[in-house]
């Protein structure tokens, strides 16, 4: 069944604590036999005091005193059993979901951005945090509780049949048909819990996209609009919730109505064997306090059983993220690549993605270290996909990425990256400090690394203005920047990386003229010694460069210098001059 599947596998998740997890279980199994013990005492007392008549004062006072202090001994133990277990069971619930969410976080990090793309960051960490949550409540109760009432009813409740056969079988039709009631009932409402849960990622979802774009909401007069969407899924979620409600309702009146005749039929039944001599009323005590002990841990476990149907989408969720693989797998044996010279190639690369056509057919050329590659054409003709191939943000299906003569698939992510340094269009901050945002790429750079860095991209000044200098507060994607200051921040982020080869991805396209132009300086410190990579739809950017390559459906169709191809009055003329002509100024050269 799924739901046991699952339920192993989040047990499964302990396997780095498993000797705790074995302590905890011989724990509760000792447990389980002190709380047996406990009506066999009570029993045996109300025997003697029934008996007391037969009995010299001396000898009552003799058996009484060794049935309290063995009664004594297995209260004692058994708080002592409880402490152990519910202080082991929190430490390692506690430090299992802090690692679950670490491995969560990590594994999220690590994927590729086609996964990313597809799915949204309000929905991954929702899905964290609900799922990290559920495994820590799972792990408790579990240890806590349900592992003794597993043991008692696997192993201690046929001991019952030893104290009185008759007895014993009322007790083990209660467990039976505790167990037939709620399997029928997850049957009837798992796939309903399933689709609420659905309902509820799509409620994450939207919050964090409204949440996000929250100016184009109220530019654009979205609040009772996002506000109603909002509220009718909330509206399925109960549509589909309160059938699911239902069911356990009545799972809780049926066990309730079993209990009450549990207990009834032990008491009728042990008064037709006490008439015929075939129990004593210590024995009737004993199974009453059986019967009320596993009624208890029989709806808790019920309880448990609802709680974890009502988890088990989420941890399937949390699972699947778990479980998605990259589509950039890393070879065990790949190479650690040490500082590159930035020699990078190109050799007749072909690319699609998955189930879609071809996007990149045959692109070929060689980039020498420290030289510089624009790559030109209309939105959507290939070149910021050719970048991603560089990057291995995805693998191509026809030829090879090379990096020093090292195909991009034979070296670890880690250490390409580490050789490859990012200056995009819309510069990405986190919400921290400056200097935490600029060390990201080089966490050990020391101030004056930093400073130098800073005033290469013409940002020193600008940031020892801000309030608390170096360590100012950019708000979140660096709102409390102009676009100017978040761009040179971009890029001395860049400079202390010192990356040996550089993609420029439409660094300077929204900038106005006058930022443009001091950025602009700050790119040049950036660029000089490095093989640069350059995206642009602004021509006028790209003079300097020592080829261009102008891209069309996903082919280099021309490529040389800017006067070459300017001089060769092709696609790239004609390019050039429809932005000249758009923005009315003289050609020159």
């Amino acid at each position: 069944m799924q739901f046991i599947r699952l339920y192993g596998r989040v047990l499964g998740l302990l396997a780095a604590d498993r000797w705790v997890a074995w302590g905890l279980a011989l724990s509760a199994l000792a447990l389980a036999g002190l709380q047996f013990l406990e009506p066999v005492l009570f029993g045996r007392v109300v025997d003697l005091l029934s008996r007391s008549s037969s009995l010299g004062e001396q000898a009552l006072w003799a058996e009484a005193a060794t049935l309290l202090l063995v009664w004594g001994s297995v209260g004692l133990a058994g708080i002592g059993a409880n402490v152990a277990v519910s202080l082991l069971a929190d430490r390692m619930a506690h430090r299992n979901r802090l690692r679950m969410m670490n491995r969560y976080f990590s594994h999220v990090l690590s994927l590729p951005l086609a996964f990313h793309g597809d799915v949204q960051s309000g929905r991954l960490m929702k899905v964290m945090l609900v799922g990290s949550d559920n495994l820590f409540g799972m792990w408790l109760s579990f240890f806590r509780e349900h592992l003794i009432t597993f043991i008692s009813a696997l192993v201690l409740l046929p001991l019952t049949l030893v104290l009185n056969w008759r007895l014993g079988l009322i007790l083990i039709v209660l467990v039976v048909v505790f167990t037939l009631v709620t399997a029928f009932v997850i049957r009837k409402t798992q796939a309903a819990q399933m689709q609420v849960e659905r309902f509820h990622t799509r409620l994450a979802g939207n919050a964090q996209d409204a949440l996000s774009n929250v100016m184009v909401v109220q530019s654009f007069t979205r609040l009772r609009s996002e506000a109603k969407q909002f509220s009718d899924i909330m509206r399925q979620v109960l549509d589909h919730q309160f059938p699911v409600l239902n069911w356990w309702a009545v799972v809780s009146v049926m066990t309730r109505a079993c209990s009450t005749l549990t207990v009834i039929g032990i008491f009728v039944l042990g008064t037709v064997l006490h008439v015929r001599g075939q129990a004593t009323v210590g024995d009737i005590v004993s199974f009453m306090g059986f019967a009320t002990l596993l009624i208890s841990r029989m709806e808790g476990a019920v309880a448990f059983i609802s709680h974890l149907l009502f988890q088990a989408p989420a941890l399937e969720e949390f699972f699947q993220v778990i479980d998605t693989r990259s589509t950039v797998p890393e070879k065990p044996d790949a190479l650690d690549l040490p500082r590159s010279t930035g020699h990078v190639r190109f050799d007749h690369v072909g690319f699609a993605y998955p189930g879609g056509s071809r996007i990149l057919a045959d692109i070929d050329f060689d980039a020498p270290p420290g030289s510089t590659i624009a790559l030109v054409g209309q939105t959507g003709a290939g070149k910021s996909t050719a970048m991603s191939l560089l990057q291995r943000l995805w693998d191509p299906v026809e030829g090879a990425v090379t990096l020093d003569g090292h195909d991009l698939r034979d070296i670890t992510l880690e250490s390409l990256r580490r050789n490859i340094g990012v200056v995009f269009q819309e510069s990405m901050l986190f919400n921290r400090t400056i200097r935490e945002n600029l060390l990201v790429g080089r966490p050990e750079a020391s101030q004056e690394e930093i400073e130098r860095a800073c005033r290469l991209a013409e940002a020193h000044d600008f940031i020892t203005r801000q309030p608390q200098g170096y360590d100012t507060m950019v708000g979140e994607r660096g709102a409390s920047l102009s676009g100017g200051q978040r761009q040179r921040l971009a890029i001395a982020r860049a400079l202390l990386k010192d990356p040996p080869v550089l993609i420029l991805d439409e660094a300077t396209s929204a900038l106005d003229a006058a930022t443009e132009a001091r950025v602009q300086v700050a790119l040049r410190n950036l660029m000089e010694g490095r093989t640069t990579f350059i995206i642009a739809h602004r021509l006028s950017t790209v003079r300097e460069a020592n080829t261009i390559m102008v891209f069309e459906n996903g082919k280099v169709m021309e490529r040389g210098t800017f006067e070459e191809l300017v001089a060769a009055d092709g696609r790239f003329a004609a390019l050039v001059k429809t932005q000249l002509m758009g923005a009315q100024v003289p050609v020159a050269g």
